[in-house]
C-alpha cells in the first residue's frame, strides 16, 4: 500500500505545476485580451448602433475609430473625425477607471468610475466638456439621414451619475447638449438657429428644450415614469421664415397649422 501513496505523492507537484501554468494562461489571456473584444462588446450593448471600427491594442488600452450607424440592418454610417483612445485600469478590488480621448473633439480626457455590488451598480462621469460635428447624427438613421444636420454639439456633463439599484435606475447631475449653428439641408436658411438640451437628475429626471436663437423655434419639456420617457415640444418659424422652413417642420414632427407638435411616450 506504501508503493500507491509514493506515487500520489510524486504527482503532486505535477499537479500544482498544470494548475499554476492554467491560471497564468487565464491571467495572460486576460491581460493582453484584444482591443475587438471591447468593439464587440460596445456593438451589441448598443444595437449595432456604436462601433470602434479598427481597433488596436487591448481591452485595457487601446484606441479605434468611432463609427455611428442606423443599427444592423441600416446602411447609414458616419465615422469620427481621427482616432478615439482608452485606458481601463482597476482603482480597487470593485471599481474600474476608464479614461477616454477623442483629440478631434475633447481637451481633456472623460473619467469614468464604475462600481458593482450584489445588488448595486454605479457609473460616476467626472465633469467634462467637449465639442463635436453634428453631422455625426447622420449616422443614426431616420431621421437624422434625412435632415443632414450641420454645426456643433457642444456637451457639458456636472455631477452626473447613474445608480442601478434592485432594478431600479436613479440619476443624479446634469447633462447639458447646445446645438450652436446649426443647418439642415432641408432649408436653404444657414444658420435655422441654435438649441439647448439638457437633462436633470433628481427625484423626477427633467429633460428641457429650449431655443438660444433662430428663426426656427423648438421647445419642450419631458420627465421619466416607470423608466419611460414622456416628451411634449413645439417647432413653429418666424412668420417671414415659414416657408423656408416648411419642409423641416413636416420631418421634425406633427404638422398643427404653422407648427409642429413633438410628443414622446
Amino acid at each position: 500500500m506504501a508503493r500507491p501513496r509514493a506515487s500520489a505523492n510524486a504527482a503532486t507537484p505535477w499537479g500544482w505545476a498544470w494548475s499554476g501554468a492554467l491560471l497564468g494562461l487565464l491571467l495572460a489571456l486576460l491581460a493582453y485580451a484584444p482591443a475587438r473584444w471591447l468593439g464587440q462588446l460596445v456593438s451589441e450593448a448598443s444595437a449595432g448602433r456604436v462601433l470602434l471600427v479598427d481597433a488596436h491594442g487591448t481591452v485595457w488600452r487601446g484606441s479605434a475609430r468611432l463609427v455611428l450607424t442606423g443599427g444592423a440592418d441600416s446602411l447609414d454610417s458616419v465615422a469620427l473625425p481621427g482616432r478615439m483612445a482608452w485606458r481601463i485600469r482597476p482603482s480597487s478590488w470593485r471599481q474600474l477607471q476608464l479614461d477616454v480621448n477623442a483629440p478631434c473633439c475633447m481637451a481633456q480626457d472623460l473619467h469614468l468610475l464604475a462600481s458593482a455590488g450584489w445588488s448595486r451598480q454605479r457609473l460616476e462621469l467626472g465633469d467634462h466638456q467637449s465639442s463635436w460635428p453634428a453631422s455625426l447624427l447622420a449616422g443614426l438613421g431616420t431621421p437624422w439621414n434625412t435632415v443632414q444636420a450641420q454645426g456643433q454639439l457642444a456637451a457639458r456633463l456636472t455631477g452626473l451619475s447613474v445608480e442601478w439599484l434592485e432594478g431600479r435606475i436613479s440619476l443624479a447631475g446634469q447633462v447639458q447638449l447646445d446645438a450652436l449653428e446649426m443647418a439642415s439641408r432641408l432649408s436653404t436658411l444657414r444658420p435655422i438657429g441654435s438649441y439647448r438640451l439638457s437633462l436633470t437628475g433628481g427625484s423626477v429626471n427633467v429633460l428641457k428644450l429650449e431655443t438660444l436663437q433662430g428663426s426656427l423655434q423648438l421647445s419642450g419639456l419631458g420627465h421619466w415614469v416607470g423608466g419611460r420617457l414622456r416628451f411634449d415640444g413645439a417647432a413653429s418659424a418666424a412668420p417671414d421664415r415659414a416657408e423656408a422652413l416648411s419642409n423641416l417642420l413636416n420631418i421634425i414632427g406633427r404638422r398643427d397649422g404653422m407648427r409642429s407638435v413633438i410628443k414622446v411616450g
